[in-house]
């Protein structure tokens, strides 16, 4: 019964474009040169069919769970996959005794877990002693940096391998595969002159969501003489807005490179960032605060002015709310930008917190200490100390004796 009601599922299914040309051999597999290029470290395991456990990192649609299924059937794996959304320990538990299965049969099995940034520690932590043995090797997918997001005990025995969005040339040979498809399978078409650029600009590497666009606009697109005719008018109607992906390693990334933009005085590439964080939906109060940093650390007593501006900034953003808060952010952004540069104050309050750390923690001269109580003097506190406005031209020791002369500021 189950099987009729499985087969009467899939009959009925309408099985995504991107799925019905998802590669069949390593050889058809594009845009991933630096992983499987003839002779590339893995290829060469491969062909000596032993199996390892890693994890892919990636951006969507760069081909991890794709690349996952064809080491499996390159090394005549058992392929189990399941979903850090929707599995947990118990799945594990099966895998495994599936795997051990495997092992009485002769056979090597491969667990797969999309998403395996979503695992808790706990469910981390029940891989270990299956990979440590060899009941199973893992192969993990992950859109989130490893090094934030799984454990070190599981890193420590995987390879973390990083796969880069679908150059623009293996993208082109990708869409036009789903045309030729569709063409093939359904009804002829025609593409206006600048369709597969357009779509090429809207998927920045994303093999997937390029072959949606392609499915979706196809089937839309007016049907003439017999032909589908796929405009650039279409495929704007169907996406309608460009999605800006935005993971925590491209939060932290941007948040870097937005810095170093307002450091290096490129105001232009500083707005830039600004507007892709604000698009992407990020805090406005993490923007600003990173500001403030910035106008501290960078421009400091330069331009004094620019910590007040970038505090004002901050201010500004809670009072107004978003999207006019992006305007006093914009205005301090280019000031802080544009604003003379100077490290001196964090290079100084560095330099002494190392000094005091690394075993330089004196205490005050006897003539600066607190004399303000009744015994203060029997200890010699404040003894000889001259009020500054008093006396004004008097030369006083203020540094502890051990770091007279010291140099903490450049002037």
């Amino acid at each position: 019964m189950n099987n009729l009601f499985t087969e009467l599922e899939n009959q009925n299914k309408q099985i995504p474009l991107a799925e019905i040309l998802r590669p069949k051999t390593i050889e058809d597999f594009l845009g991933q040169s630096n992983v499987v290029s003839p002779n590339s470290p893995i290829l060469n395991l491969l062909k000596t069919n032993r199996l390892f456990s890693l994890i892919f990192w990636g951006t969507p649609g760069c081909g991890k769970t794709t690349l996952a299924r064809l080491i499996a059937t390159k090394t005549n794996a058992n392929f189990i996959e399941i979903s850090a959304v929707t599995s947990g320990v118990k799945d594990i538990k099966d895998a495994v005794d599936r795997a051990k299965e495997g092992l009485r049969a002769g056979q090597k099995t491969i667990l797969f877990i999309d998403e395996i940034h979503r695992y808790s520690k706990t469910q981390q932590d029940a891989l270990l002693p299956h990979l440590e043995n060899g009941t199973l090797f893992l192969i993990g997918s992950t859109t989130e940096n490893p090094s934030f997001q799984v454990i070190p005990a599981l890193l420590s025995r995987v390879q973390v391998i990083r796969l880069n969005a679908i150059d623009d040339e293996s993208m082109a040979v990708i869409i036009k595969k789903g045309f030729e498809y569709l063409a093939r399978n359904y009804t002829l078409m025609d593409c206006e002159s600048g369709v597969l650029d357009f779509i090429i600009n809207l998927a920045r590497g994303d093999a997937r969501y390029a072959l949606n666009i392609v499915e979706n606009a196809y089937f839309a697109s007016d049907l003439k003489d017999n032909k589908r005719i796929l405009t650039v008018k279409i495929i704007e109607e169907i996406c309608q807005k460009r999605n800006t992906r935005y993971s925590q390693q491209e939060h932290y990334d941007c948040a870097s490179a937005f810095q170093k933009s307002l450091r290096g005085s490129d105001a232009d590439a500083a707005v830039y960032y600004l507007a892709k964080m604000i698009t992407a939906g990020e805090d406005p109060r993490f923007i600003a605060r990173r500001l403030i940093v910035c106008a501290a650390e960078d421009v400091g007593n330069a331009d004094s002015n620019a910590l007040n501006v970038a505090v004002n900034a901050y201010k500004a953003v809670e009072l107004l709310g978003m999207p006019e808060g992006r305007i006093p952010l914009a205005q301090a952004v280019i000031y802080v930008a544009r604003a003379p540069k100077s490290n001196e104050t964090i290079c100084a309050i560095d330099e002494a917190l190392s000094d005091i750390a690394s075993g330089k923690d004196f205490p005050p001269p006897m003539h600066l200490r607190d004399a303000h109580y009744k015994d203060a003097q029997k200890y010699g506190f404040g003894t000889g100390y001259v009020y500054t406005h008093s006396a004004p031209d008097v030369v006083q020791q203020f540094l502890p004796d051990e770091l007279v002369g010291k140099k903490y500021t450049k002037q």
